[in-house]
């Protein structure tokens, strides 16, 4: 009883604690907005086609459509405001798609095959990347001959400098589609594959990222522990066994990496913030940033002294690729996004998501529309979800104003399909108002339970702005993806447009300089 009472006091404290701005009251304001919006849409009939010198990917790692929206409302609530009508930077973009996340051999797809699909442009199998369908998972014989490039290597082939930033290790299954053709994502180092995938002469893909395209400018991210010899003490946690070099073959990847460099570049490995900050971007070529065995710790969680953000990994990146007068390739993962959702604590993956969008409003500040692609999608979804008809500004880690038919108890708006949140107490659903379900660890209850929650399959949406950026739209196939970002930066396959295109001139701007020519010359020919 004590329950009951307690939890009508606090629904109605959400009920009469909720509020919206006064001038949402008034229709013109609604009016007003509406056709502001219809004069920018309007501007986009003039097309930007021009050569996209840059091309930035930004891939927030099981980032769907609930999440998107959660993370506006949670963005806008921490800058005070009631969240719904919030801005994410990547609702800025005037171009939106909807990408079809399947995998060939499956409906809900996994980030391996994902990866694949928009880095290099061909669907495949759930664990594998950078090889077609052909390949089988696990089976090291399959990989010869079904290899396939990325858009990463066709960047590279084409004269621009490339990087990869990630918030997880940069051997998982997002980064290595850019680089590697493995039959099995979990191959990060020697030590996790088969004796027999050894002898018939596999790499692992910590080793192909050192060997394949030895001459990245920048990878940043996790994965120090499978850069090292076996048992060796990691330089952050020496008495973590945990975090120990796990390589069976004895090389030291850093120095590899190092070493392949030429001799007149500058090249630099860091493993913290502090070395991090204290480059002088002008004065380095190539930069390897591994700052922690594992992937990079929760933004939540996250050492601010120690460990760097997202935001400043990007902020780097971006000063060194860019110094290249050919242009870049930046692929940027908010990698674990996914692990929040995954361990059933969205706020931690709702947090993430905010990482990711500061650092697409930074790149968009530190680039131009002119020159620059930014594509922001997702290769999955998850079984997240909000609703319980929530009140407007009900912060979005709230609970829902109504109780359970079932049992009166109260539910927060937030929940999972399924994962590690279902919880029985005394044969029942576990009461959340006993629970502190604000804090960052805390799982959201879900319906069905199991040990990790699991990706959803429906489509993720694709945001895109700069030259080209209106070739996404409508729904495509995920594996389209990075022949738009070729076409557009004219690398890879269909290049002959590129002659009548270049850097900062559209189509549109060359037409009208012809015109204006022959109507000079007309003019001179009545003299």
């Amino acid at each position: 009883m004590i329950i009951k009472v307690w939890t009508a006091l606090l629904m109605a404290t959400l009920s009469t604690s909720v509020s919206f701005p006064e001038k949402e009251k008034n229709p013109d304001y609604w009016r007003n907005q509406a056709q502001d919006t219809l004069r920018q849409a309007l501007t986009l009939q003039d097309l930007n086609k021009n050569v996209a010198k840059n091309v930035i990917m930004f891939l927030g790692d099981g980032m769907g459509v609930p999440t998107v929206t959660a993370t506006r409302i949670l963005k806008g609530q921490l800058a005070g405001q009631p969240g719904e009508e919030y801005v994410l930077e990547m609702d800025k973009f005037p171009f939106v798609a909807l990408s079809k996340t399947y995998n060939t051999n499956a409906q809900v797809a996994d980030s391996a095959g994902t990866a694949t699909a928009y880095l290099c442009g061909v669907k495949a199998n759930e664990g594998t990347v950078g090889v077609n369908a052909a390949a089988v998972r696990g089976q090291c014989n399959t990989t010869k001959g079904n290899e396939v490039d990325s858009i990463l290597k066709w960047a590279k082939e084409a004269g621009k400098s490339v990087g990869v930033v990630t918030t997880t290790r940069v051997n998982h299954a997002t980064p290595s589609a850019a680089y590697a053709h493995c039959v099995n994502r979990d191959w990060f180092s020697d030590n996790e594959m088969p004796k027999e995938a050894l002898d018939e002469g596999c790499k692992d893909i910590a080793w192909q990222l050192m060997n394949n395209i030895p001459d990245i400018e920048v990878i940043m991210g996790g994965g120090r522990k499978y850069m090292f010899p076996k048992n060796t003490p990691d330089i952050e946690y020496p008495k973590d066994d945990r975090a120990n070099g796990t390589r069976l073959d004895g090389l030291n990847l850093t120095k590899v990496w190092m070493e392949k460099k030429p001799p007149n570049k500058n090249t630099r490995y860091v493993w913290n913030r502090d070395q991090l900050m204290a480059i002088n971007p002008q004065n380095v070529d190539h930069l390897l940033g591994l700052f922690e065995p594992g992937d990079l710790v929760y933004e939540l969680d996250r050492n601010k002294s120690s460990d760097p953000s997202l935001v400043e990994m990007v902020k780097m990146a971006i000063s060194i690729l860019k110094k290249n007068p050919n242009g870049f390739f930046l692929l940027v993962e908010g990698g674990r996004i996914d692990h929040g959702h995954h361990e059933g604590k969205a706020k931690q993956a709702l947090h993430e998501a905010i990482q990711m969008d500061m650092a697409i409003g930074l790149a968009g500040e530190m680039t131009s529309t002119e020159d620059t692609l930014t594509v922001v999608t997702a290769d999955h979804s998850h079984v997240f979800t909000f609703g319980g008809y929530t009140h407007r500004g009900n912060s979005i880690f709230g609970l829902a104003p109504a109780l359970s038919d079932a049992d009166q108890k109260p539910f927060t708006s937030i929940l999972y399909g399924n994962g590690p949140g279902y919880r029985l107490v005394n044969g029942s659903r576990e009461n959340v108002s006993m629970v502190d379900y604000t804090q960052p660890n805390y799982q959201a209850q879900s319906a069905v339970p199991l040990r990790q929650e699991t990706h959803g399959g429906e489509d993720v949406a694709v945001f895109a702005k700069g030259p080209m950026a209106h070739l996404l739209h409508g729904v495509h196939e995920q594996n389209y993806i990075p022949h738009v970002m070729a076409y557009a930066s004219c690398i890879g396959q269909n290049q002959n447009h590129c002659n009548s295109r270049s850097s900062g001139h559209s189509y549109k701007t060359s037409i009208t300089l012809l015109s204006s020519a022959l109507s000079v010359l007309a003019a001179l020919q009545m003299f």
